[in-house]
């Protein structure tokens, strides 16, 4: 673990530009006014981006900058830009506090003034890339490197077989976040990758772990009971299953592994598609078809292709391995990312969950996580062609490659409608693909912000399936201008009001979302109004409004945007909640009950019942709600 001296921390600590959102130099930048339009800025500013650590050039489009607060101390090494070891992975939330994860440890901020985010600890313990949940008093933490110690230790473990060694789940008591209580930890055969934290509201007294284990099985003799053999030669092969932890809630050090689902059983090899093209790989490969005329070979259209790589299945396994797996508990389903699949899960006993579906695609390369829209009917799962490491964002990269695939879901079928990809070229030297993402809470919409490493961050609309857009973006230049350095937004998530990014390699980043002509100031108000406890956007919540008049404003926008009612009738409606939020006592709920009267005659008209009969129920919600 590389140690940074204060002073040299200091001088890095200079360099740190203040907030802007635009490529500018160093310093304090007025913030623009709101671009109330819906054609994005042309050209593209993300476009040529000037290259930098700490003072890239930046461009923003109906997104402002709060803050970008540097790694502490113990997390960042000036002299080694993009050093694995000190890389910044995923977020979870709790209370006023994001909690950041490391390959080698997890920082803690405290987040109550998102313009100057304090550190209250950094904790290292190093596992590789340290995926975080929380749930209530407690911090789970993957582990997975071969280096990882079971005391946190920096010296790494030698040995080939040690009992030493902790790949698997640590679990943390944070009543106490400054103190965090290291209580136990669950091994597993293959370590864990990711996880994900799933409550059971059938079981209050427990909460699971399912763990997504991606490295090779470890030998028996540190873990006994673990198998690398097929399945078909060894039945209780560590391969083709997940690891489901029962927690309880009253003794948290007496968690334990309680199934083993065999999620991916029976599934055959998913299609495969081209590589992107690769100019020396195409030379190779046209010379080896001039030496041996009979082994087919095509490259076409800027990508290079064998001729036995088609969109029909190899002779070979499915997947064995879970990547990620967001769970929806609300709705007893969860998302898997698969290797090459895209599962769909019934966790209606959460102990066992149990495939219901799946799909794949021959333009994706790896399946990484999942989305639900909020009321359950569609999803979007990821590919993160290149394992994050790799740039699919240039401009010879498909669209359909390192891209969301989203999904209509009814009846547990998923059918395929579009796909999401950064629309601005990167460069060669920017690691660049879809990763993690979450809902912003917009009423009556669903708008995802999202990761994309190097390619920064990007919010959409989906709430067309078949015709999702970009609607604000955030990005830096590339970290170095000769070389790929990895960097960018690990994973970024909407928190109580704010968008937090984990940036791999410069800290934490926090913005606030601008109105636009895409969103209105009281869609933005209405998305505020929903408070999160606790935050692990792997266990996806049911996003519930409270009622307020932002929430009833918000329909009302919608409804203008798109005309679902006439303007003049918006008009008068606007007037009428603007009456009734002058009110109190029953002369509100009077008022506030006539409205919703006439909205439910208005729906029978409307070319969108639905949202004006969703916009009549907030106006009722208001009326029975006292002042």
């Amino acid at each position: 673990m590389n140690r940074t001296p204060a002073s040299l921390l200091a001088i890095a600590l200079l360099s740190v530009p203040a907030c802007a959102t635009s490529s500018s130099p160093a310093g304090a930048t007025p913030q623009p006014a709101p671009d109330l339009s819906t054609t994005a800025p042309n050209p593209d500013p993300r476009v040529g981006l000037r290259a930098g650590w700490m003072n890239p050039g930046e461009a923003a489009w109906n997104l402002r900058v709060v803050s970008k607060t540097p790694p502490s101390e113990k997390f960042y090494n000036p002299s080694t830009p993009g050093d694995r070891r000190l890389t910044n992975s995923d977020l979870a939330f709790t209370g006023k506090f994001a909690i950041q994860g490391n390959y080698s440890g997890v920082q803690v901020w405290d987040i109550s003034n998102p313009s100057k985010p304090t550190l209250r600890i950094a904790y290292v313990c190093p596992g590789s890339q340290s995926d975080v949940s929380v749930y209530k008093n407690l911090l789970f933490v993957s582990g997975e490197s071969t280096s990882g110690r079971l005391d946190c230790g920096l010296q790494g473990v030698a040995d080939s077989v040690s009992h030493d060694r902790l790949r698997g789940i640590r679990i943390f008591e944070i009543s106490d976040i400054e103190n965090p209580k290291y209580l136990t930890n669950v091994q597993t055969c293959r370590g864990s990758h990711t996880h994900t934290v799933v409550s059971d509201p059938k079981d209050p007294a427990n909460v699971y772990v399912y763990i997504s284990g991606s490295a090779p099985v470890r030998s028996p003799s540190e873990l006994p009971g673990c198998s690398g053999a097929p399945l078909d030669q060894d039945p209780n092969s560590a391969l083709f299953r997940i690891e489901v932890i029962k927690v309880p809630l009253a003794a948290p050090e007496q968690a334990r592994i309680v199934s083993s689902p065999r999620i991916f059983q029976g599934l055959t090899a998913p299609p495969r598609h081209a590589e992107p093209f690769d100019s020396a790989r195409a030379a190779r490969i046209a010379a080896a078809a001039a030496a041996n005329p009979g082994a087919a070979v095509r490259v076409t259209d800027g990508t290079v292709a064998r001729a036995a790589d088609t969109t029909r299945p190899a002779r070979r396994g499915g997947p064995t391995q879970c990547h990620d797996i967001t769970a929806y508990p609300a709705i007893g389903l969860a998302g898997g990312a698969c290797g090459g699949y895209g599962l769909l899960l019934d966790i209606s006993d959460v102990a066992n969950p149990k495939r219901i579906a799946a799909v794949a695609d021959s333009n994706f390369s790896f399946w990484h996580s999942a989305t639900f829209s909020n009321d359950g009917s569609k999803i979007l799962f990821t590919d993160e062609w290149g394992g994050g490491s790799a740039p699919r964002c240039r401009a010879t990269d498909k669209y359909e490659w390192g891209a969301n695939a989203i999904f209509t879901l009814i009846d547990n079928k998923m059918t395929f409608k579009s796909y999401y990809k950064l629309p601005a070229a990167q460069t060669s030297f920017e690691n660049c693909v879809a990763h993690n993402g979450s809902l912003i809470p917009i009423p009556g919409r669903e708008v995802m912000v999202q990761g994309w490493y190097q390619g920064g961050i990007s919010v959409f609309d989906w709430t067309d399936p078949s015709h999702p857009k970009e609607i604000a973006y955030h990005d830096r230049g590339p970290m170095d201008s000769t070389k790929l350095v990895s960097a960018g937004s690990w994973s970024v998530y909407w928190y109580n009001g704010f968008i937090v990014s984990s940036e791999i390699a410069r800290g934490l980043d926090i913005f606030e979302l601008l109105p636009s002509g895409f969103i209105s100031r009281n869609e933005i108000d209405a998305a505020k109004t929903v408070h999160f406890d606790y935050l692990n956007a792997q266990e996806q919540p049911k996003l519930v409004w409270p009622p307020s008049f932002a929430l009833a404003r918000a329909y009302l926008d919608q409804l203008a945007r798109s005309n679902g009612l006439a303007p003049a009738r918006v008009s008068a409606v606007r007037s009428e909640l603007a009456r009734a939020e002058k009110l109190s006592g029953n002369a509100r709920r009077e008022a506030l009950t006539g409205l919703a009267d006439q909205l439910g005659s208005d729906a029978q008209g409307s070319s969108d019942q639905n949202k004006v009969r969703m916009l009549a129920a907030a106006a009722r919600d208001l009326a029975a709600t006292p002042r």
